[in-house]
């Protein structure tokens, strides 16, 4: 998922002066050598900030590192054979330090030379620091090279500095260059102090536990008791737990912290737009955050114990759960209505898109259609715990396949909050657990639906069944939880499905586009294909299933067919793009590309050979959703259903007829075209899997010599016969 502006980063608009500490993990890569292009990208990041009028000072780890590198490279050098088979003694830090410096400052001003930016160099120690004249001509030199936009490069100087060892001494005023870097920040009077990582920023435990989670904004009040340190720095003193120290003395000083990765391109920049980007360290923190609150992973396991209690009801409890949700819609539409007419003004004086208004409205009428549609599903066959198929193994001992719920899913969609109640349904009626987040432009039709539903779950089952996601922030931490959520379901655009698949390991089941074709075929009743042409792309523009491109035999050009054709969606205010060979003898605006959903009153029109053409055609450019032949030709209408490859193929039937209620399902949580698992509207069926049980008299393999297998199938039950007959 891409980054998103943090309200709680406001301040980073008004930062003037800058601190940045690179950590010796980001400095240095394998062997202790200088990582070269990471370093680069970073002074790069620098370079510009001092161009654009920021004040910038660097502290720079990775001296010592460095120099033990280069003086393990002279001994070796220097060694002779003999020397080589003696054990390897411990080079002296500071030794290493004093080479160290020198060489990383020769890199700092090699690189930012080339940037055409002057660097100093200042090295520190921890009791010039106890001089209060040293503390203001420190400040008052700083001043002045920051005013020349000179980048002061601090690091502690360790070759002299008086402490035992640079890595075991953690006493004095500071104690490692993170410690260095917040005493400067304040001494400086910083906006700003950033720390350069090798990860992320702070996590609840080791960033390596895929149970961990990336802290965006530090509450000392909470924080500080629950997490859990992995180790330290593979190359620096302290690792995280050096920085978080560092941090919250800064931060609590009046100096605002962030640590975040120096392996990431662009992280400075990032920060300093006010993207969540790393962990926040604020002295306000504890006034934006709950000390206490329930994180993404509470919900999901709290939604997965609650579909273990739904699915311990029987069949007719959990019916009636649906049917007092019907009751409850219809008894709250006039506040359902009022919530929703806020959220269609507030998108309408945002100015947003006609089609995202459009399938935020929630009409006359919807509210009565959706009981309905779940009173329908009520009264469906009990899909939890069907006997799929059933096989004696051996004599006694039987085996059946049975449907079972799939756990926990999360469903993000964007604008409709009548799919908050299709997908909540299904989910009661499937058994499963279920954590719900709308888009924001929805915000109060989708809170006065969950909780207008949530109310109507009794407490034997609880309402955390069904999870309402507030924030957009929550979601790349939802999708980090493979282990309790196990099914995702993205219903908005193309690029917020894409965003999904690209963020988690949880399978994900839908579609990114819904480019619906219709071919009218030159055997086709002409008044048949105005009404199937006009319905798909009329009834519902912004729909999935909507038509975006409407396929005519060459024919039909000449024959006066296609212009009655094109008359009857213009004269409906439809707006035509045509394909190369459409364009010119329609005398409309030549397409841009063949892949485009509309999602609006417009389409694309293209002449085509014949059906092998048109199939051709959809293959290419379509999207396998949904596709329809109007024609009275059997043979042709056959090779249309049998070729083209989609989730959905009809025969002289509009294209709006791909979903879920339409089918009998009884409402939908989306259309996938996937191939896994399941395709086209996905009802109650597609949120189910199957478990094995076994019943026997106490068999036993034995290595398959105490028993005679049969495998012999056996007949499945109506479940009113088998509940009947005691099974």
């Amino acid at each position: 998922m891409e980054e998103e502006i943090d309200r709680s980063r406001a301040f980073a608009k008004n930062v003037k002066r800058i601190v940045v500490k690179v950590g010796t993990a980001v400095v240095t890569g394998k062997g202790g050598r200088l990582a070269l292009g990471r370093l680069g990208a970073i002074c790069e990041q620098l370079a510009e900030l001092n161009s654009d009028g920021f004040e910038v000072i660097l502290v720079s780890s990775g001296a010592v590192g460095l120099g033990r590198q280069r003086l393990r490279y002279r001994q070796l050098v220097n060694s002779s054979f003999a020397d080589l088979q003696k054990p390897r003694t411990e080079l002296d830090g500071k030794a290493c330090a004093g080479v160290g410096q020198s060489s990383l400052m020769a890199y700092y001003e090699t690189m930012f030379d080339q940037m055409d930016v002057t660097v100093a160099q200042m090295l520190v120690t921890d009791s010039s620091f106890r001089d209060k004249d040293f503390r203001k001509q420190l400040s008052e030199t700083v001043k002045a090279m920051l005013k020349m936009r000179v980048i002061p490069v601090f690091n502690e100087n360790d070759a002299i500095s008086t402490r035992k060892a640079p890595y075991k001494d953690s006493t004095g005023i500071f104690w490692d260059n993170d410690s260095l870097a917040a005493l400067l920040a304040l001494e400086l009077k910083a906006d700003l102090l950033i720390l350069l990582s090798d990860v992320e920023g702070l996590y609840t435990g080791p960033p390596s536990d895929p149970k961990s989670k990336l802290i965006h904004t530090y509450v000392k009040e909470k924080h500080q008791e629950e997490i859990t340190f992995g180790e330290k720095s593979r190359l620096g003193r302290g690792g995280m737990t050096a920085k978080v120290k560092a941090a919250v003395n800064a931060a609590y000083g009046g100096i605002p912290v962030i640590i975040t990765s120096g392996f990431a391109a662009e992280n400075i920049a990032k920060v300093l737009k006010g993207l969540r980007v790393g962990t926040l360290f604020h002295q306000d923190a504890h006034l934006w955050a709950r000390v206490v609150d329930t994180t993404s992973r509470d919900m999901a396991v709290a939604a997965r114990e609650s579909s273990r209690k739904l699915q311990a009801l029987s069949s007719e409890d959990r019916k009636n759960i649906l049917l007092d949700i019907a009751n409850a819609l219809e008894a709250n539409e006039k506040i359902i209505k009022a919530e929703n007419d806020l959220d269609v003004a507030a998108a309408q004086e945002a100015e947003y898109e006609e089609s995202l208004v459009a399938r935020l409205v929630m009409k006359p009428g919807k509210i009565s259609s959706l009981a309905a549609s779940i009173r329908q599903l009520a009264e469906m066959e009990d899909p939890i715990g069907r006997v799929l198929k059933k096989t004696e193994v051996a004599n006694g001992l039987i085996l059946e396949k049975t449907s079972s719920p799939l756990g926990v899913l999360l469903i993000v969609f964007e604008s409709r909050p009548d799919a908050l109640v299709q997908i909540a349904s299904l989910a009661i009626r499937s058994g499963n657990g279920l954590l719900l987040k709308g888009g924001k432009e929805a915000r109060r039709s989708n809170a006065i639906l969950h909780k207008v539903i949530t109310d109507a779950i009794p407490k034997t089952v609880g309402g955390k069944l069904i999870g309402l996601v507030t924030s957009r922030d929550e979601i790349p931490d939802l999708l980090k939880l493979d282990d309790v959520i196990d099914l995702v379901i993205p219903r908005g655009s193309n690029k917020l499905v894409s965003q999904i698949k690209n963020s988690t390991k949880i399978p994900v089941l839908g579609h990114a586009d819904g480019i619906c074709h219709v071919y009218v075929d030159k055997s086709c009743k002409v008044d048949m294909a105005k009404r199937v042409v006009s319905d798909a792309k009329l009834d519902y523009p912004a729909a999935c299933n909507a038509m975006e491109t409407l396929l005519v035999h060459k024919d039909l050009e000449q024959n006066g067919v296609l212009n009655e054709l094109i008359y009857a969606l213009q004269a409906n205010g439809v707006t035509l793009y045509g394909g190369p060979k459409a364009s010119g003898k329609l005398n409309i605006p030549e397409t841009k590309s063949f892949h485009h959903e509309y999602s609006s009153k417009a389409c694309t029109v293209e002449i085509v050979e014949d059906v092998h053409g048109a199939i051709d055609h959809i293959h290419q450019h379509g999207s396998a959703h949904t596709d329809c032949i109007v024609t009275e030709d059997k043979e042709v209408a056959e090779i249309f259903l049998r070729q083209v490859d989609s989730a959905a193929v009809f025969h002289n039937a509009s294209t709006r007829f791909c979903d879920g209620f339409r089918f009998g399902l009884g409402a939908e949580v989306g259309i996938s075209t996937s191939r896994i698992h399941a395709r086209g509207p996905v009802g109650v069926e597609g949120l189910l899997t199957t478990r094995w049980i076994m019943r026997g008299k106490g068999q036993v393999v034995d290595g398959d010599n105490g028993v005679a297998y049969t495998h012999k199938d056996l007949p499945v039950l109506e479940r009113t016969k088998a509940v009947e007959n005691g099974h």
